[in-house]
C-alpha cells in the first residue's frame, strides 16, 4: 500500500474525555503529520487513531440541531429563521427532501465504519504494543473496541435509514473513484443487518472489560461488555417492533435485483430475542436504578430522577460520552432571565403525559387534576399562586419542565421566577429567545451551572442507562409472554423510584402495553428516544402530525393573566408515511448505482 498522510488523525482531541484530566487514553493529539505506517508501528499513534474513531459517536448532548427532540412530539426548537441551521422547523412542516441533507449520519457513520475496519486490519502489527507484557491482550482489547464502535455505527444507520450496506472486514481503498465498481454496492436486508450487528457485539464483548468499574477511571467512556449488551438490547428491540417486524408497508421495498429488504412476515420470536438480550444486562451486571436521599436522609424521588444525570458514573450509567457539549444544552434551556436562550420548548402533549402525585393520569377519575385557577398554598414542588395545572404533579414533571411561574433551578442569586407570558422575563415580546409553547425543557441541567458567569459543571453525557434496559425488557416480554411477573416487577421498580404508586396486577396485554409505552415516554423524556419509539411502534402518523399545543405565548402581562393559560396551537406539523425512515442523501444515491432509495423519497 502506498504511504499516505493521515490528516484526520490530527483531529483527535479531548472530545471523549473528562475535562479535568490531562492523561486519559482518548486525550491524545499528535504533534505533526505522520505516515500510515507510523500510525500502526507506534502505540501512541495507534491509540490516537482509535480515539478518533470514538469521536464519530454523535456529540448530541446539545440537541437543538438534532431532529431527535425537535421532530418528536415531546419538544420544539424555537428557531425558525431561514438559514439558521436549525432544521427541525422545515422538517416539521414537511419542507425537506433527499437533497436537503439534514442529519446526514449515513456519510458520517460510514466514515467511522471504514476507520474502525482499517484499524482492526492493521493494529495486529504494532510491535511497540506487542513488546509490552500485556501487549497481545491490549491489542485484542483495542480491536474489540473498534469492533464495538463499528457495530454502534451500523446500529445508528439502521435505526435512522433502515437496511444498510454491510461492508465486512476488508476496507474499501480510500483512493477509489466514485464510479469504481467496488463502490457500487446494494443494501443488505434489515434482518441481515441485525444479525451482523448482534454477532459483532457478541464478538467484541469477549475481549472487553465487563463494566466501566473494571477500567481505570481515566478510561471511563470506552467500550465495555455492558455497553455491548445494552446496544444489542436496543438493536433487537428495534428489530422486533412493528416498523420492522411484519410491516406490510415495506412489502415492495426491494433492491434492483428484486431482493426484499424488510420482511413482511411477522416473527413473534424476535420479541423473545429482544427480551433475552435485555435480561442479560439485568442479570449479568450490578446495575441498579439510582436512588438518592435528601438532606434528612429520606429517599427523594425528585433528586433521584434529576441527579441520575448529574452525579457522574452512578449505578445506572451503562455507556456515556465523557466530554460533550452539555454546557451548550444547559444554556439553551436556561430561561432568558438567567442569561439563557429558552430555545427548547416542551409541548403540551408531553406536559399532559405526566401523572398526578397519586399516580393517576390527568383525565382519570379521582386524579385531582384542575385546569383552572391558582393554588392558595405552597406544596413540596410549587409555590402559592401556581396555576393549578402544574400543582401536585409527579416528581418527574418538575425534573423535566420549566413552566410559567416556576422557580429557576440555580439559586445562587436567590429565587428567580420564570415568566413565559408575552411580556415576561422569558416571554416572546422583543426576543427570539423564548419557548413557543410557554414551557422550557429542564432535564439534565445542573443547579450549580450559571450561564451568566459562564459557569458549567462538567459531567458525562449518558448514552444508555439502566432504566431504559428495564423498559426494553418489559416491553419485549409483554409482547412475547404477557402476564410474566417480571413485567409488573420492573415497571413498578421504575415508578417507585420516581415516587408514584404501583400499577395494579391483573391487566391484560393491550392495557399493559399502553402502560409501558406511557412509562417509557415519561421516564425517558428528552433523552432522544421518543422520536424512534413512535416510529418503531408505527404510531408517528397519529403522534407526530397535526396540531401541536402549548400555552398562549402571544398574551399575558402578568403571571395571573388567564388568557395565557389557554391551550393554543403553536404549529401544525406534517408527517407523511415516508418519514418513518430518513432519505438516504441524494449524493449517495447518485454515486452508487445499486443503492435504492427509501420508500416515498
Amino acid at each position: 500500500m502506498k504511504i499516505k498522510k493521515i490528516a484526520h488523525v490530527l483531529l483527535v482531541s479531548a472530545s471523549m474525555l473528562t475535562v479535568s484530566c490531562n492523561s486519559k487514553f482518548l486525550d491524545q493529539v499528535p504533534s505533526d503529520r505522520i505516515t500510515i505506517e507510523q500510525v500502526f508501528n507506534r502505540r501512541r499513534y495507534s491509540e490516537e487513531y482509535l480515539a478518533n474513531i470514538y469521536i464519530t459517536i454523535p456529540n448530541e448532548a446539545y440537541r437543538n440541531t438534532s431532529a431527535w427532540e425537535g421532530c418528536s412530539d415531546d419538544a420544539d426548537i424555537t428557531y425558525d429563521r431561514p438559514g439558521s441551521g436549525y432544521n427541525t422547523y422545515p422538517m416539521n412542516l414537511g419542507n425537506w427532501s433527499a437533497a436537503s441533507d439534514y442529519m446526514n449520519n449515513w456519510t458520517k457513520f460510514y466514515q467511522g465504519i471504514r476507520s474502525a475496519t482499517y484499524f482492526m486490519q492493521h493494529i495486529d502489527g504494532n510491535q511497540e504494543i506487542l513488546a509490552l507484557p500485556n501487549g497481545q491482550d491490549l491489542i485484542d482489547q483495542y480491536k474489540a473496541e473498534a469492533r464495538f464502535l463499528r457495530a454502534f455505527f451500523y446500529y445508528g444507520i439502521i435505526r435512522q435509514y433502515g437496511p444498510a450496506i454491510i461492508l465486512g472486514d476488508i476496507p474499501i481503498a480510500g483512493d477509489l473513484l466514485p464510479t469504481d465498481e467496488e463502490m457500487q454496492k446494494p443494501r443488505n436486508s434489515y434482518d441481515e443487518c441485525v444479525s451482523y450487528i448482534v454477532s459483532e457485539l457478541d464478538l467484541a464483548a469477549q475481549k472487553l472489560p465487563k463494566h466501566f468499574t473494571a477500567q481505570g477511571e481515566n478510561d471511563y467512556g470506552r467500550a465495555t461488555q455492558a455497553a455491548c449488551k445494552a446496544i444489542k438490547s436496543r438493536v433487537l428491540l428495534l428489530a422486533a417492533s412493528p416498523q420492522f417486524n411484519g410491516n406490510a408497508d415495506y412489502a415492495g421495498f426491494r433492491n434492483l435485483d428484486g431482493k426484499q429488504l424488510i420482511s413482511s412476515q411477522y416473527d413473534r420470536e424476535k420479541w423473545k430475542r429482544a427480551a433475552d438480550a435485555a435480561r442479560d444486562v439485568i442479570t449479568g451486571f450490578n446495575f441498579a436504578l439510582y436512588r438518592k436521599n435528601d438532606a434528612s436522609g429520606a429517599f427523594d424521588p425528585y433528586l433521584s430522577t434529576r441527579d441520575v444525570f448529574l452525579d457522574p458514573w452512578n449505578s445506572e450509567v451503562i455507556f456515556a460520552r465523557t466530554t460533550n457539549n452539555l454546557k451548550d444544552w444547559e444554556r439553551s434551556v436556561t430561561p432568558r432571565l438567567a442569561s439563557g436562550y429558552a430555545a427548547v420548548a416542551v409541548t403540551q402533549q408531553l406536559v399532559d403525559e405526566f401523572e398526578m402525585q397519586n399516580g393517576k393520569g390527568i383525565h382519570e377519575a379521582g386524579s385531582g387534576y384542575v385546569e383552572t385557577g391558582f393554588s392558595t398554598a405552597a406544596t413540596k414542588y410549587t409555590t402559592a399562586g401556581t396555576y393549578n395545572m402544574y400543582v401536585n404533579r409527579e416528581p418527574r414533571f418538575y425534573v423535566n419542565v420549566s413552566y410559567n411561574g416556576s422557580l429557576w433551578i440555580n439559586k445562587s442569586e436567590g429565587d428567580k421566577v420564570i415568566q413565559t407570558y408575552f411580556t415576561g422575563n422569558t416571554g416572546k415580546k422583543g426576543s427570539w429567545d423564548f419557548p413557543r409553547t410557554g414551557y422550557i425543557a429542564r432535564k439534565n441541567v445542573h443547579p450549580d451551572s450559571n450561564p451568566r458567569i459562564s459557569q458549567y459543571v462538567a459531567r458525562p453525557f449518558i448514552l444508555v442507562r439502566y432504566a431504559e434496559i428495564l423498559l426494553n425488557y418489559i416491553e419485549a416480554l409483554n409482547e412475547y409472554e404477557p402476564g410474566n411477573p417480571d413485567i409488573l416487577k420492573y415497571l413498578n421498580q421504575i415508578r417507585n423510584r420516581a415516587g408514584v404508586p404501583d400499577i395494579a396486577a391483573g391487566l391484560g396485554q393491550a392495557t399493559m402495553r399502553t402502560k409501558i409505552w406511557h412509562e417509557r415516554r415519561v421516564e425517558l423524556a428528552l433523552e432522544s428516544l421518543r422520536y424512534f419509539d413512535t416510529r418503531r411502534w408505527k404510531i408517528a402518523e397519529q403522534t407526530d402530525g397535526g396540531n401541536f399545543y402549548g400555552m398562549n405565548v402571544d398574551a399575558g402581562t402578568k403571571l395571573t393573566d388567564l388568557v395565557f393559560y389557554q391551550r393554543t396551537v403553536f404549529e401544525r406539523r406534517v408527517f407523511l408515511k415516508n418519514y418513518y425512515l430518513f432519505p438516504i442523501p441524494q449524493s449517495e444515491i447518485d454515486r452508487d448505482r445499486k443503492l435504492v432509495q427509501n420508500p416515498g423519497w
